[in-house]
């Protein structure tokens, strides 16, 4: 039987071996505090993503202004080469940071509640000039907020520029605005409906049509700006008080919007979208439905403060029982996989751009997971038929076999190691297996391609 540190390690973390403390007011705690993964291996942020920016918008522009001279502008076209290659550097070095952090952070749980929150706001780059965008997102959004209240990461998260671009904000005027009479267009409802069927009330929740296109006039004015990031327009405002789910929203700047915000963030269909997703998400594609009900009612009682929802999550009875109701998505099983060999951090933000495309990034994409590149805004799927397909698992085999020899100079000595990553989960017939293997590279893929590993 598993014992809490296991439990903990497998369902709140990145498996074994296990790192922090495993009780629930411990791995709450570790939601708050200094960010020292974020300090240890940090990344770029909007700073470094307008920077790029106005390189390209630079260089095309002179690209433009060469046309039909001698030389073509070919100087200005390698200038944006560059700016796109740099654009690529920087997303690659932004998952090498994160995955350093999922391996090398002292809490786990953390980590793992990143990835929740970055998975449910979900950005993705729509061009080769916003590949930078999701890392500088999810560290200025995201990470902050993890042990607050959600009114405010749901504000953060809505307002930051790599949102406001991948839901097409920049391009929703008011129809009555100054700049939409002038120019003829329109809104664009993308951020509203996204922002009420994914990010808080959730699909089905009973808001109309007429609600999304009042939250998206209410939106108009978010916009962004590349030479300084996020901007407030107030030419783009569609005129008047904004009528969403029944309550009227008018004043000036931001304000009304924060407001509308707010009280999506603590209306009982938010409440109980997140706490299935939560439940979802760290116990089981079916959740105990006490669990689900505890989170709905510590999110109402508390108006979403989410160190306190994550204290019933850890903390419910539900979230203790022993077996493995999830199938790990190749991010968690390569993470888990690196956890579990004794790969440090260091080796992984070490490797060159190529390097981590051929070893990591690769084979998570061909298991179905192509990281900071979701499908759309629903980002990633949670249940296990859509992860432990034949064509993943062959995926998952290959890189189990082949990886380990090229990330560690010696592999381990196979019996120990399954026993290590996989404590009481590593039966005797995994065992006999291990045992019975030809090489250590065949028995150390085999405990990485068991079905007690790809599980949590």
């Amino acid at each position: 039987m598993p014992d809490r540190t296991e439990i903990a390690a497998f369902r709140f973390g990145y498996g074994l071996p296990a790192a922090g403390a495993a009780e629930p007011q411990a791995l709450v705690a570790g939601l708050a505090g200094p960010d020292e993964a974020l300090a240890r291996w940090p990344a770029h942020g909007t700073a470094e993503v307008l920077a790029l920016l106005a390189a390209f918008k630079e260089a095309r522009t002179e690209a433009k202004a060469a046309e039909g001279m001698e030389d073509g502008g070919k100087p200005a076209k390698k200038a944006q080469r560059r700016a796109v290659q740099e654009g690529r550097r920087l997303a690659v070095a932004s998952m090498q940071a994160a995955m350093a952090r999922a391996i090398g952070s002292a809490t786990p749980f953390r980590e793992r509640m990143v990835a929740f929150w970055a998975d449910h706001f979900t950005v993705t780059p729509r061009n080769r000039t916003q590949m930078a965008w999701p890392g500088a997102f999810v560290d200025e959004a995201i990470r902050p907020h993890l042990a607050g209240r959600f009114a405010d990461l749901l504000a953060a998260a809505t307002l930051h520029p790599a949102m406001l671009i991948y839901l097409d904000q920049v391009a929703s005027l008011g129809p009555n605005s100054k700049r939409g009479a002038n120019r003829g267009k329109g809104l664009n409802e993308n951020l509203a409906r996204e922002l009420l069927e994914l990010h808080t009330l959730g699909v089905g929740a009973g808001y109309s049509q007429a609600d999304v296109r009042e939250m998206a006039e209410l939106l108009t004015g978010l916009t962004f700006v590349p030479d300084r990031g996020f901007a407030f327009d107030k030419a783009r405002v569609e005129p008047g008080a904004d009528l969403v789910l029944g309550v009227e929203y008018g004043g000036e700047g931001t304000e009304p919007i924060l407001r509308a915000l707010d009280d999506l963030s603590v209306r009982p269909e938010t409440a109980r979208h997140i706490a299935t997703k939560l439940a979802v998400h760290f116990t089981a594609d079916t959740p105990d439905a006490g669990l689900v009900a505890a989170l709905e009612a510590e999110w109402l009682r508390t108006g979403g403060d989410l160190a306190a929802v994550a204290g019933v999550l850890t903390g419910h009875p539900a979230a203790w029982a022993p077996g493995a109701g999830k199938a790990r998505q190749p991010w968690d099983f390569v993470v888990a996989a690196l956890r579990a060999l004794g790969v440090a951090p260091e080796a992984i933000t070490a490797l060159d751009e190529d390097g981590f495309l051929a070893l990591l990034h690769g084979p998570m994409k061909a298991m179905g997971q192509d990281v900071q590149n979701a499908p759309g805004p629903d980002g990633w799927p949670e249940a296990a038929e859509d992860w432990i397909t034949p064509q993943a698992m062959a995926a998952r085999i290959d890189w189990a076999v082949d990886a380990p020899g090229r990330l560690l100079a010696a592999l381990p000595e196979p019996r120990a190691f399954a026993l290590a990553a996989l404590g009481s989960r590593a039966d005797e017939r995994l065992l006999w297996a291990v045992d019975a293997s030809e090489s250590r590279a065949e028995a150390v893929g085999l405990v990485l391609a068991s079905p007690a590993f790809n599980r949590r």
